[in-house]
């Protein structure tokens, strides 16, 4: 990941990260990973710090522009102390996996310092069977879900004996610009900027004129489908209330094998296989706590990857969003997957997701400090999604760290908006992952939307027609010392990252 791709200052998108955080609402991402064996810190944090010069953002700080005339710029940290980002961890024995979550869901909790680079990992020792934890935390503005598992098969290794990193080094940090070279910097920045948007726009015009402007009418379909969403309030969630600091976490992984078998019994796309399950799992939900489910839809917010092929490898956010109509009230596996198909399939032929896209690179165009401030401001009440479900997909051969192989990988993500619960999900290694984090008091029982979510899958698998596979399942309380089978190391030209279609 070359310093000549990534800007110095930050978008629009990836800026609205910082300036709508709060502490009941931070906005980072991260993972819990379980390792075979015990990893050295030591090992550990001399692999990173040798990796350094290929994720510079890591050495980076996010410097605000004064007045926010501009948005923020990355500047190198002055004085970095790796020791200040990594940091080791021991979990009471017995050390089970229920433990490693309830740790994981506290340090999940809070925003991170924004007087040094936004990322932290956390090596967690003790964990029963042999085995190493780490729980990594990045902030938002930093990566979306794509660019975070490019950013993993940077810090990972593809075998257990890697060659060594490619040599390089991290550049001498300059002091900090000052306030007044800051302001400069911005007055400039924003005047290259406006000269772009004018160039956009006036292509736009010639374009709409003669062929008709394609974006434009993205734009048109996008707004069509989302003012229904605004004009018509959801009826909400026990969980969606206004969120508190702390929070809580349930994780569930599946066999991918099973999860294609389904997409190839039932039709759809893996994230509508995703989309069903996510939506039986909601549906018992909702029965427990006494709710009505005739009838009813969630409202779910996909996040979509817009990236162009050359922005490939680079860092920040590029994505959209897509609202799903889940149907909880359809109790039959398979007709809720094919109403879920047929809801996302129109949503791709009209291209709400670019048109979306497209909006809010126009809305970006808003002076940086009327964006601060209108983040700033107190948030209207949440009627429009009852949660966030992100499916990204991840490298699906085995990783390993310092020699130590990858067993499973949950991955977070962040909830804001009275959304008290996040869905998110990643495939790897043959598995698909599920993580769910909770305001700990708006879904204090997040565990049994987990245990919904095991049975609905369950439940899904059978009404397809499909067998469960053998792959073993590491489980919240698996025994100590409980062997694992081990699978061969990849061969070489074997997929890297799974279908996500």
């Amino acid at each position: 990941m070359a310093q000549g791709m990534l800007g110095r200052r930050l978008s629009a998108q990836d800026a609205t990260f910082l300036y709508a955080e709060r502490e009941a609402a931070p906005m980072h991402i991260g993972s819990i990973a379980v390792f075979d064996g015990e990893i050295s810190y030591a090992r550990f944090v001399d692999n990173i710090a040798s990796k350094l010069h290929l994720i510079p953002r890591y050495v980076q700080l996010v410097v605000p522009a004064p007045l926010n005339i501009g948005h923020p710029t990355w500047e190198w940290a002055p004085d970095f102390d790796l020791s200040r980002h990594i940091k080791r961890l021991r979990i009471e024995a017995p050390g089970t996996d229920a433990q490693l979550f309830d740790l994981a869901s506290q340090l999940f909790a809070g925003v991170l310092d924004r007087d040094k680079p936004l990322w932290e990992m956390y090596l967690v020792e003790g964990l029963e069977g042999n085995r190493t934890g780490l729980v990594s935390k990045v902030h938002h503005c930093l990566v979306d879900g794509v660019s975070g598992i490019e950013l993993l098969m940077i810090v990972m290794d593809v075998s257990a004996n890697p060659a060594p990193p490619a040599p390089g080094s991290l550049p001498q940090a300059p002091p900090l610009p000052g306030p007044l070279e800051r302001l400069i910097d911005a007055v400039f920045d924003n005047a290259a900027a406006g000269l772009d948007r004018w160039t956009e726009l006036r292509k736009s015009a010639v374009d709409a004129l003669t062929t008709g402007d394609p974006r434009a009418r993205a734009v048109m379909r996008a707004l069509e489908t989302a003012i229904p969403y605004f004009s018509t309030p959801m009826a909400r969630a026990p969980f969606n209330k206004p969120l508190t600091p702390g929070r809580k976490l349930a994780c569930s992984e599946f066999s991918f094998a099973e999860i294609r078998a389904i997409r190839a019994a039932c039709g759809g796309t893996v994230n509508d296989v995703v989309l069903a399950v996510l939506g039986g799992a909601l549906s018992r939900y909702l029965d427990m706590h006494g709710e009505q489910t005739e009838g009813r839809n969630m409202r779910i917010l996909t996040p979509v990857n817009v990236r162009r092929e050359d922005e490939r490898g680079a860092l920040g956010n590029r994505i959209s969003m897509l609202l799903v109509e889940v149907p909880v009230g359809v109790h039959d596996p398979v007709e809720r997957l094919r109403i879920i198909n047929e809801r996302t399939d129109a949503l791709k032929r009209r291209n709400v997701a670019d048109g979306l896209q497209q909006l809010s690179d126009l809305l970006g165009g808003a002076p940086p400090a009327f964006q601060a401030f209108a983040a700033g401001l107190p948030t209207p009440p949440n009627t429009l999604a009852h949660m966030v479900c992100t499916n990204v997909p991840g490298p699906m051969i085995p990783l390993y760290s310092v020699g130590h192989r990858l067993l499973a990988h949950y991955p977070l993500v962040p909830i804001a908006w009275e959304m008290g619960i996040g869905c998110g999900v990643t495939s790897y290694n043959q598995k698909l992952y599920f993580g769910l984090i909770a305001d700990a008091e708006a879904a204090a029982d997040v565990q049994r939307l987990k245990e919904f979510l095991d049975q609905s899958f369950i439940e899904l698998r059978s009404a397809a027609g499909v067998v469960k596979s053998d792959l073993p399942q590491m489980g919240v309380a698996a025994a100590p010392g409980a062997a694992r089978r081990r699978r061969a190391p990849a061969r070489a030209g074997e997929a890297l990252a799974a279908d996500a279609g």
